[in-house]
């Protein structure tokens, strides 16, 4: 456990260290929206094609990432059904506990995979990334067009946001980079290896410069539900199936950390945007990046 804790202390001292300097407004008004773009859009792909274009990952494992996926996903909507059906909160605040529970931030799943497992453990989350990121934005979309909006979801857009999507390009560049064992030229590598370097951390700060902590005030039953079934029972259940799909190693071990990781940054734009509690979201996010602070190390404590 100590080992656990003192390898995810530089993460969330990140984390905190973007969310006191947005406080302090430095280095300026509207540097930290500018910065998590040109992280999103310039950072974070060549990082993902460089880490995963190295990795030797075997092709079986890309079917047991899409089983263990699918199958987390579908277990975690059946208890987020039971959830509606037992405190039948209004569309709106049913959908942030819904986001809350289901999304996952990439920038802390990427660099937490980096730090505990090594450029192995980054290549696979980067995959597991890649496969889970389409399905989870098609099912809060779909829950949204059930229980939040009043006019029908067009999905065309929706399709359009995830071919585009940066994170899910870089991985699928890399994906074939490794798969082809195309190599990087040295003047290649010398472009995109400080890229990487400095994609991480401020992608973990620019998290923090995210955080709304005003949003906690009156912490309410959604938040705790949200939070409690993310942070404790997705892990669990993360456990469960690769017991019963017989997965284990690095791939579980990826698995169990990406479903103890806090809900995902942009959950709060697609609340306020398809009719959802933008406050209740933003609370959420906020709160479960600081419980992560604690049930991370608990959670892979236990498992790993």
């Amino acid at each position: 456990m100590p080992v656990l804790v003192q390898a995810l202390v530089p993460v969330f001292a990140l984390i905190m260290m973007g969310y006191l300097l947005r406080r302090w407004n430095f280095p300026g008004e509207g540097f930290w929206l500018q910065a998590e773009r040109f992280t999103y859009y310039v950072l974070f792909p060549p990082m993902l094609v460089y880490k995963l274009g190295q990795a030797r990952i075997p092709p079986s494992a890309y079917g047991d990432v899409f089983a263990l996926v699918v199958g987390m996903l579908l277990a975690m909507t059946v208890v987020l059904v039971v959830v509606r059906f037992v405190w039948r909160w209004p569309g709106p605040v049913y959908s942030s506990v819904f986001q809350g529970a289901l999304r996952f931030n990439s920038y802390v799943a990427l660099a937490t995979a980096g730090i505990l497992l090594g450029d192995d453990g980054l290549s696979m989350m980067a995959i597991v990334v890649a496969v889970k990121v389409p399905l989870i934005n098609l099912l809060c979309i779909l829950m949204f067009s059930l229980v939040a909006r009043q006019e029908p979801v067009r999905f065309k857009p929706v399709f359009k946001a995830i071919v585009t999507n940066p994170l899910i390009i870089g991985s699928v560049l890399g994906v074939f980079w490794s798969y082809f064992e195309i190599g990087f030229h040295p003047l290649l590598a010398g472009v995109l290896a400080p890229l990487s370097n400095v994609a991480l951390p401020l992608g973990l700060m620019t998290v923090g410069a995210g955080l709304q902590l005003k949003a906690l005030r009156g912490a309410s039953t959604p938040f705790l539900v949200s939070s409690v079934v993310k942070l404790v029972g997705f892990p669990l259940i993360t456990v469960g199936l690769g017991m019963l799909l017989g997965i284990d190693g690095l791939l579980l071990q990826v698995g169990i950390l990406l479903t103890a990781l806090p809900t995902a940054t942009s959950a709060y734009i697609l609340a306020r945007q398809l009719g959802g509690d933008a406050p209740l979201m933003a609370g959420i996010i906020s709160g479960q990046t600081l419980l992560a602070m604690v049930s991370i190390p608990l959670m892979l404590g236990l498992f790993w």
